[in-house]
């Protein structure tokens, strides 16, 4: 609790400042934090803000599940089949340090303008990281682990299944918890570029209205959903390694 309570300072200090700056450039083309609030409250009570983080938050979890789910089984693929990574390994060397941005230009010529934009872009964001996690996690189970289980009788999807992914999970989970954040980062570029609709797309309009406080609100629900979408896999995270913890004991 206390912890929480010294995370509160440094947030009320910046709210200070941010109120000590508005009252000594009166004309700056910046919003105080009550007129922030209040646009927060009006676009909640207009339904605006709802609908467009419900839209979002719909691109940004099919992204991630189809990201995931194919970055799981080809690192999975790859980190039980040696001749399946001797072979695939050069082509993702090469494609992995393209940012997921990059794509954008060839995506909207290939699938155009619409929903799955976002989508590709969010797939592509997830899938090397979660790839990679789930390879590396496999590779550093410890081999007598895996010989122990078979001299024990253990079929290879009997050691697969409780040996070697409950161990590997743990890198698996940081790589989506790397990854959510991004994901919303990434929505929220694709929607300002191409999409009609969602949290990006709002800050855009905004920008041509001239609303700083809608952005302002925009970029603090768009770092609040990063936040919230990362406490979730540090909690589950934080989870698989105390009962690996336990389970090693």
């Amino acid at each position: 609790m206390r912890k929480n309570l010294w995370g509160l300072i440094p947030i009320g200090i910046a709210l200070l400042v941010w109120e000590l700056f508005i009252r000594l450039n009166p004309h700056a083309l910046w919003p105080g934090p009550g007129t922030v609030f209040l646009t927060f409250i009006g676009l909640l009570k207009s339904g605006e803000l709802g609908i467009a983080l419900f839209k979002s938050s719909i691109r940004v979890f099919l992204g991630l599940f189809l990201g995931t789910s194919f970055g799981f089984l080809l690192g999975l693929l790859m980190g039980t089949r040696k001749s399946v990574e001797l072979w695939l390994s050069p082509l993702l060397s090469i494609l992995y340090p393209i940012p997921a941005l990059g794509w954008l230009p060839l995506l909207i010529l290939w699938l155009g303008i619409g929903e799955k934009l976002p989508i590709a872009l969010i797939f592509l964001c997830s899938f090397f990281p979660v790839l990679y996690n789930t390879l590396r996690g496999i590779k550093e189970v410890p081999q007598e682990l895996i010989w122990a289980s078979r001299v024990l009788g253990a079929s290879k999807l009997r050691t697969l299944l409780q040996v070697v992914l409950p161990l590997a999970l743990p890198n698996i989970l940081t790589g989506l918890r790397l990854e959510a954040g991004m994901a919303w980062r990434t929505v929220l570029a694709s929607e300002m570029i191409a999409i009609p609709s969602g949290i990006g797309a709002m800050m855009w309009k905004a920008e041509s209205l001239m609303r700083v406080d809608v952005i302002i609100v925009a970029l603090g629900v768009l770092g609040l959903a990063c936040f919230l979408s990362e406490r979730v896999f540090i909690w589950l995270e934080n989870r698989c390694l105390k009962w690996k913890s336990s389970w090693k004991m």
